[in-house]
């Protein structure tokens, strides 16, 4: 079923019968959710006037992403990037998608959503785990630092292999933040009660979402690249990418 090898110059497992490629998280510990370093950045960068919009309503939204607490992650495999339309043609041979005729760019499933998350022999990450693997062991806005992300940083197709690797953080994961990618977790505001082991929350509702910067690409001035920002999280609505995840091979 997989296959160990190294792909952009990193380890790498690839599902054999589907070709989708995983890197390998290791475990740790994170402070998961927007810290009061990271909501100072994001001010900073309105005060150098980074901002397109009024900042104010997005960091009061940003209090979905509160209280920060610490949270430990097991070691796991995730998708190096979202699934392409290739890939999702794997499992639903007859997938079609609106929102892009390439087969390398990612898939933004709509009805076809269940289908494909009935018929993929892998998971979704919870969101401790889509954010510890966002991060990649740092603590700041995206995982390049506490400038405002460029539009140079969104990468929704995966054709070009050194356009991939670019886009790689320090796990080997590729375009983190770049398509709006859902998690196992029911969406509830706030992680008040949240598990420190990143388990995913369960209930009934609408799924938890992150990133989606792609999903509005030429961007229009309008703060697009705060969809890039590690903890940035929403409800699951329309169309949305996956990104599998797997527990690690035995060796």
């Amino acid at each position: 079923m997989w296959s160990e090898e190294s792909v952009a110059g990193r380890p790498a497992w690839r599902h054999v019968a589907s070709g989708v490629v995983f890197r390998e998280v290791p475990g740790g510990t994170f402070l998961m959710g927007l810290s009061d370093a990271e909501a100072d950045a994001l001010r900073a960068i309105e005060r150098d006037g980074g901002f397109d919009e009024d900042p104010e309503p997005f960091l009061a939204a940003a209090d979905t992403a509160r209280p920060v607490r610490r949270v430990r992650v097991e070691p796991f495999l995730l998708a190096r990037h979202p699934l392409t339309v290739d890939q999702v043609r794997h499992w639903l041979p007859g997938y079609e998608d609106d929102y892009t005729g390439d087969g390398h760019g990612t898939a933004r499933l709509e009805d076809d959503l269940d289908e494909l998350l009935a018929a993929l022999p892998f998971r979704l990450p919870s969101e401790a785990e889509w954010e510890y693997a966002a991060r990649a062991g740092t603590t700041t806005l995206t995982f390049r630092g506490d400038h405002r992300p460029h539009e140079d940083q969104v990468i929704h197709a995966f054709a070009d292999p050194e356009r991939t690797a670019a886009a790689e953080n320090a796990f080997g994961l590729a375009a983190m933040g770049s398509a709006n990618e859902i998690c196992a977790d029911v969406w509830i505001a706030g992680f008040a009660g949240a598990p420190s082991d990143a388990r995913p929350r369960t209930g009934d509702g609408l799924r938890a979402v992150r990133g989606g910067a792609a999903d509005v690409h030429p961007w229009q001035g309008c703060d697009e690249w705060l969809l890039l920002l590690s903890a940035t999280r929403y409800a699951h609505a329309g169309f949305t990418a996956v990104r599998p995840a797997a527990p690690l091979p035995p060796r």
